[in-house]
């Protein structure tokens, strides 16, 4: 079964003070393509709900920061950390930095055999990418 076929398991998610602008900079700057987006009736310029796919399997959750009384309003806004693995990380690097994501560690080949790099979005998650995809079981 290919990582296409297969539902994804884990999902990342986030509250932005802007999300439709955290939206538009994911797909710019990473590639990520808008799977569902529901935005709020009384309010347009607010996210209740959006995934976006990874185009290498699996993707991330995220919604405009409110007091809703859900589990989320518990968490910090536009905070965490996310590493994604990808084969291609000198292409995805240039194209997050004309994006305008802020670099934090440049291109680097590790000794554990990745080649990755760090960006900040614009409000402030660390976004890690590279080529090192777990331990492989045996």
């Amino acid at each position: 079964m290919s990582t296409e076929d297969r539902a994804a398991n884990i999902w990342p998610t986030f509250r932005y003070q802007d999300a439709p602008a955290a939206v538009a900079f994911l797909r710019e700057a990473f590639g990520f393509e808008v799977l569902a987006q529901y935005m709020n009736a009384e309010d347009p310029n607010r996210i209740d709900h959006a995934e976006l796919r990874w185009p290498g399997g699996g993707g991330i959750m995220l919604g405009s920061a409110r007091d809703d009384g859900g589990v989320m309003t518990r968490t910090g806004v536009a905070s965490g950390s996310v590493y994604i693995a990808t084969d291609d990380v000198d292409a995805l690097h240039a194209r997050a930095i004309r994006a305008g994501a802020t670099e934090v560690a440049g291109l680097t080949d590790e000794d554990y055999g990745s080649r990755e790099f760090s960006v900040l979005d614009p409000e402030g998650v660390l976004w890690s990418f590279g080529t090192y995809r777990g331990v492989q079981a045996t």
